[in-house]
């Protein structure tokens, strides 16, 4: 039985569209955004810190998979259908066994995961037979790797805790490295660019969709917080502090980033590659970074004054220096740009300055939230100006040299 049925046809300009069973399938990740920063905020150390970044990693690599697969076959067929719900229903279970993870629920995250991984990796390939050799090839290097690192996951999950998380960082080391060494498995060799026949603006489409979700659950997190307390002078503050930051992460991304990075990989001629380098991987530190950020804000909005600790100077100045990182990395690869955006440099270097300045100076949660923020904005004008043409209007003489300062 041919199964081309299964696959989207080709648009116009290679532009698969994001449907609705798409972004129907992104709510459960909603829910997991929110299960990652309340663990966090519940389990600030650094041992709490790594073991919630070890749960995040598995939770974006079950997403970003999926979202591969989506980009080949055609969610608006009933057994594509079927399969998003289906990974839906683990999606669930993963993300309420989160706050528990590295306790009593191991074993229930370590089976969600794993069954999500290698039973949508092995639907693929039973799509791709008779349909595409390479790809159905590649899925099954694609499942070898899920395979290898399966015996840490299990065997973590029967183990204390603190074996745990070295079982699993394990076998989150060993899903990572696979697609950077191209899924090379003994007798099959590795994967070509051939094999990664993507459309490029659905895979910008769909980060640029998780963003959104990030960035959501952020707001969310400020409107509920501050909904719970006493409407003073400080939490005001600190309640516009946070929105207007998450507004601006928003600026960010969307205002030049993600619209550049949409036409770079639609005219790319290693799609596939790109979509690993700037996609799979650079996305995850601007994930992590809104996600570090939305729980700096509820920690500000929850205790706006007095000296702030040490995990919290480094959650409220650490999520946006990894979001400044991330877009910094994600724009330069996907600008083919020399340098990368001294905007974005320059205000990585300010938020460790404020970071340093506000642990010695003893400054308050609100006050750090300021500072943070501020830098934020000062990087979105700098990129708005250098790059929409604003020095040529306000400063014609100057254009030369600022256009060069993005």
């Amino acid at each position: 039985m041919s199964r081309h049925h299964l696959f989207r046809a080709r648009e116009a300009h290679d532009h698969s569209r994001v449907t609705y069973i798409e972004l129907f399938f992104d709510l459960v990740f909603v829910f997991a955004i929110t299960q990652l920063s309340h663990r966090l905020l519940d389990h600030l150390s650094l041992i709490g810190a790594v073991e919630t970044l070890v749960l995040f990693l598995a939770v974006w690599w079950v997403w970003i998979y999926t979202s591969w697969v989506t980009n080949w076959l055609d969610p608006d067929r009933a057994h594509v259908r079927l399969m998003l719900i289906a990974m839906m229903i683990g999606g669930l279970v993963l993300s309420a066994a989160i706050p528990k993870a590295f306790e009593s629920n191991g074993l229930l995250f370590a089976i969600a995961y794993v069954s999500m991984q290698l039973l949508r990796t092995a639907d693929m390939v039973w799509a791709s037979t008779g349909v595409n050799e390479g790809r159905r090839r590649n899925f099954i290097r694609i499942c070898f790797w899920f395979l290898l690192a399966l015996p840490f996951w299990i065997a973590g999950a029967f183990a204390e805790r603190e074996l745990r998380l070295v079982l699993w960082a394990a076998a989150v080391a060993i899903e990572y490295v696979g697609p950077y060494v191209l899924f090379h498995t003994p007798g099959m060799g590795r994967s070509t660019p051939a094999d990664w026949d993507i459309s490029g603006a659905h895979m910008a489409e769909r980060c640029a969709l998780f963003i959104i979700i990030a960035l959501g659950e952020a707001v969310l997190v400020t409107g509920a917080t501050f909904a719970k307390l006493a409407h003073d002078a400080a939490t005001w503050a600190a309640f516009l502090t946070s929105f207007i930051g998450s507004a601006t992460m928003w600026w960010i991304y969307f205002d030049i980033g993600a619209s550049r990075g949409s036409l770079m990989i639609t005219q790319a001629e290693n799609v596939g590659l790109l979509a690993r380098t700037a996609y799979t991987y650079l996305h995850l530190l601007i994930v992590g970074g809104i996600i570090v950020t939305a729980v700096g804000d509820e920690m500000t909005l929850a205790h706006p004054v007095g000296h702030a600790e040490l995990p919290t100077v480094l959650t409220i100045v650490g999520g946006p220096w990894l979001f400044l990182m991330g877009n910094q990395a994600f724009k330069w690869i996907t600008s083919g740009a020399k340098w990368p955006p001294l905007s974005h440099g320059v205000g990585s270097v300010a938020l460790v300055g404020v970071g340093v300045a506000g642990w010695f100076g003893h400054w308050q949660p609100l006050t750090l939230g300021i500072a943070a923020t501020s830098v934020l904005i000062a990087t979105a004008i700098w990129e708005w100006l250098s790059a929409n043409g604003g020095w040529q209007r306000w400063a014609p003489w100057m254009a030369p040299l600022f256009s060069r300062l993005r």
